[in-house]
């Protein structure tokens, strides 16, 4: 039994035996938002949208090609003249060699391009959103994560305290049966119920173990063992929400919402852009070059030509098989669809803002009496442990108190990271998660 618990205590004993860095909830999400691989391509894909926001990938502009060529022929000439004779000229070698500049500008072409353009920006400000949402989303998943690993550590504390009483339990039934004032059932059942909180321990050691794990490797760590050290060691919920400031802000800021409102204006942009069909184009182009030809027949032996040519071509569509019609319609049906979506996903926004508001006020309300609950049960194994020692109090009965005692610690702990949980999902649901700031301890514990 001895070696036992020197077995057990090293088990507790590992996660301090080693050097560990300590982390905020503040330093974990800047950690993270630095390395995490996801973070980084989202950036990545927003600056690809940065980068095709030009006029130039839009159409304002012109192009401009430069091109040379060399050509030759090699021919035998057989020409029969009007006066009935005939010349004949073998292997007759031409030479062409020319280089230039071209410039071709599509002037107008119904304000195609400036929806081009215009939908181009608007790409861009959703990537932005798109990051955005991704960087709330994980912070979310983060904040929950360490959230999670405070709970569970004092999960692991509470089952601590749990063993310690049982093990304090087991002597005093050991003392008591070796001088014959208990009998082997009770050293028997008090032994049992100190293997089954070991075990549970062990088990929750494991627990602790994958939910830092699960941090580190959010943060993006580059040792994902690494034995970090959370700063905090208790959850502090914050229940100075308010419900009509949520959701006014999930109405402003919400980036699903705006994107889904981005949508809309983009189906917008795309019905311009074919409306643009129906105007008439014009377009610009122009060239300046060089040229020269050798013959070796005929009066010129070489033709050089050094000059500009330009134009400018006007033109409409008259008729298209009536596509334009087709893709007119489809367009308003994109925009009436994208209208619907918005419509539809801001009554989910606020079905979830009322499901959430309704579980964070639940649980507040079980936070404040689980730890009514709690003063209770530690008064009650106070007085059982009292009557235990005086012989008063039989071992299923203590074993009862103490069952209570640890229940009463893991609804208070549930608690309390439910309530944080549903804070964190209102942030997030109002757009406000960037701005989460974890409230006064003192204030939150009133």
């Amino acid at each position: 039994m001895k070696r036992f618990f020197i077995i057990l205590s090293f088990v507790c004993a590992i996660p301090t035996m080693y050097a560990q860095q300590t982390f905020s909830l503040k330093q974990c999400i800047e950690t993270g938002l630095e390395r995490n691989y996801s973070i980084h391509i989202i950036r990545n894909e927003q600056q690809i949208n940065n980068n095709n926001a030009t006029l130039g990938n839009a159409g304002y502009l012109p192009t401009i090609d430069m091109d040379g060529g060399f050509s030759g022929s090699l021919n035998n000439n057989n020409n029969k003249l009007s006066d009935g004779s005939t010349e004949k000229n073998n292997g007759v070698h031409n030479e062409t060699a020319n280089i230039g500049l071209n410039l071709n500008w599509t002037i107008f072409d119904g304000f195609g391009i400036q929806a081009n353009y215009s939908k181009l920006q608007e790409l861009q400000r959703m990537g932005e959103l798109n990051t955005r949402m991704t960087i709330e989303d994980f912070v979310a998943n983060l904040s929950s994560e360490y959230y999670n690993l405070i709970r569970q550590k004092i999960r692991l504390n509470n089952l601590r305290s749990t063993l310690d009483l049982s093990r304090e339990r087991l002597r005093i039934v050991e003392e008591r049966y070796f001088i014959g004032s208990m009998s082997r059932l009770d050293l028997q059942q008090a032994k049992v119920d100190f293997n089954a909180d070991s075990s549970n321990v062990l088990n929750q050691l494991e627990v602790v173990h994958t939910s830092r794990i699960r941090l580190n490797e959010l943060m993006a760590l580059q040792d994902v063992e690494e034995e970090i050290q959370i700063k905090d060691s208790l959850i502090y919920p914050n229940p100075f929400l308010d419900e009509v400031e949520l959701w006014k802000n999930t109405l402003a800021t919400n980036a699903s919402l705006l994107i889904a409102q981005k949508n809309k204006t983009l189906s917008e942009l795309d019905y311009k852009k074919i409306k643009s069909r129906n105007y008439p184009y014009v377009k610009m182009n122009a060239g300046y070059g060089y040229t020269a030809n050798w013959y070796e027949v005929g009066t010129t032996d070489l033709q050089k030509r050094l000059g500009l040519n330009y134009g400018l071509t006007v033109g409409i569509n008259i008729f298209d098989g009536l596509n334009r019609r087709r893709e007119q319609r489809n367009a308003r049906i994109q925009i009436k669809n994208q209208e619907l979506r918005t419509q539809e996903l801001e009554l989910s926004l606020r079905a979830n803002l009322s499901n959430f508001w309704m579980a964070y006020q639940n649980n507040l309300q079980l936070w404040k009496l689980e730890k009514e609950n709690l003063v209770a049960a530690q008064e009650n194994y106070r007085i059982a442990i009292d009557r235990y020692k005086l012989g008063e109090l039989s071992g299923i009965e203590l074993r009862e108190a103490q069952n209570s005692l640890l229940e009463a610690e893991e609804r208070q702990s549930i608690a309390e990271y439910s309530t944080k949980i549903c804070e964190i999902s209102l942030l997030q649901l109002s757009g406000q998660i960037l701005n989460y700031i974890a409230p006064d301890p003192e204030k939150a514990s009133e």
